[in-house]
């Protein structure tokens, strides 16, 4: 192998790690839930959708590793140069979704580990609590490198393990007939009922818009940890790959779902929630056999910590990031010293916050499906915004002209942005008027 081989793979090893991230903070929600509950109900009919929505977000998931490789600039720092609204915009969405994202998937977290013997009669909101109060620990005490290797292992536990369970499904066929889904799914997925489905699904597929600018923040302290600078085509690889991952394990918790599950979805996120959790795992043990429940309780476990983590890290790393660049003091990249402990105590507003959703969520008596679906829904329904100040900061004098989206991708984003702003006008329509 040629020395310049070498050291492109070398670089590229050294790269990676945000877009590795983003597929943690994916692979939770959107895979456990949504897809594993798609295919329960309607078979194979919304694959479509789910690569449709894959697709149309993608332009601007991107922006955040592309425009900081081609800039050195955060994503952030680029909102704040192009607009005089884009930086407090996404200040206070965050500051709103942010708690409630946290305590959304920490829930489920909670709920997963009901699954096992000795949890299983304990209250699942503590152990919610219990599972922020450990990521908290690991970030606070670990900082990034806790975060990417700790991540990086969760990810690849969970995709091999679900790539495996859909593989034993598969060979062993459907429990029903679930291959004329692929024409016309009874029922059918396609009315106005549905949306309160449809628009969750697209939510959090893969993820949030506003995930944009959290590889561009990781970036900084990838750099700083293995001390190389991602250049651009290896900031593209290591999020492509993260992506990859992402749109995969979708389709896998779709076969999951279609082919254990198929005419039975309806009742999957209904009740407390430990049922929806108990259902979750039989669908692995039903593809692979009782004992893979030693494993799969873990796998699945892990996804759902994988997630809080991220998202615990991700939302106050933005909002610090943004409190230094409107007080002009720094440039938010949490580098050591002010600002990481600044970043620290963001972290543990955010867990009091998220504590304080999941202690209301627990005294209304509020369930998985309004818990977190209201969380996806409201991801949804700020898509556009993100999506129209990503496309723009990308494609404004602050990026090198060879560096901006080509003709192709600038395509696809006004399909995405109109795509995004068509579906949401429907399903406000909807709303006002059932």
């Amino acid at each position: 192998m040629s020395s310049s081989a070498v050291k492109a793979i070398s670089g590229v090893r050294r790269s990676l790690g945000p877009g590795i991230l983003l597929a943690g903070a994916c692979i939770g929600g959107s895979h456990l839930m949504s897809s594993t509950t798609a295919g329960a109900r309607f078979g194979f009919a919304l694959v479509g959708l789910i690569l449709l929505t894959n697709l149309v977000k993608y332009p601007f998931l991107r922006v955040g590793s592309r425009f900081t490789a081609a800039t050195g600039l955060s994503l952030l720092e680029g909102f704040q140069k192009r607009s005089k609204t884009y930086l407090p915009l996404y200040l206070l969405v965050s500051l709103f979704t942010g708690t409630f994202t946290i305590a959304a998937v920490s829930f489920v977290a909670g709920l997963l580990l009901t699954n096992i013997p000795l949890l299983a009669e304990t209250n699942r909101f503590g152990l919610s609590i219990a599972v922020l109060a450990a990521c908290g620990l690991i970030l606070l005490f670990g900082h990034y490198r806790a975060l990417d290797r700790l991540s990086k292992l969760l990810v690849a536990l969970l995709t091999l393990l679900t790539g495996v369970a859909a593989a034993s499904l598969l060979i062993r066929g459907p429990a029903g007939d679930v291959a004329s889904t692929w024409l016309a799914a009874d029922p059918s997925p396609w009315q106005l009922a549905d949306l309160g489905f449809l628009i969750p699904l697209m939510g959090w597929m893969p993820g949030p818009v506003e995930m944009c600018v959290w590889p561009s923040l990781w970036m900084f302290s990838r750099a700083r940890d293995s001390d190389h600078t991602a250049s651009l085509k290896e900031a593209e690889t290591d999020f492509n790959l993260g992506y990859g991952v992402t749109v995969v394990t979708a389709l896998f918790f779709v076969i999951l779902g279609a082919y254990t599950m198929y005419g039975t979805g309806d009742g999957m996120m209904q009740g407390s929630g430990v049922a929806f959790a108990q259902n979750l795992i039989r669908i692995y043990t039903d593809a692979m056999g009782t004992w893979a429940a030693w494993i799969i309780v873990p796998a699945a476990f892990a996804a759902m910590f994988s997630t809080t983590l991220t998202c615990l890290d991700a939302y106050p790393r933005s909002i610090s990031a943004i409190q230094g660049l409107l007080q002009g003091v720094d440039r938010g990249d949490s580098a050591p010293g002010p600002q990481r402990r600044r970043l620290g105590l963001w972290i543990l507003l955010h867990l009091l916050a998220a504590l304080v959703a999941l202690l209301w969520a627990y005294s209304g008596g509020v369930t998985v499906k309004d818990f977190v679906f209201g969380a996806m829904t409201g991801s949804f329904l700020t898509a556009p915004v993100f999506a129209w100040m990503a496309m723009d900061t990308m494609n404004s004098p602050l990026v090198e002209p060879q560096h901006r989206d080509g003709l192709a991708m600038r395509a696809l984003s006004w399909f995405g942005l109109v795509f995004l702003v068509g579906v949401s006008l429907l399903f406000i329509g909807w709303s006002l008027t059932r």
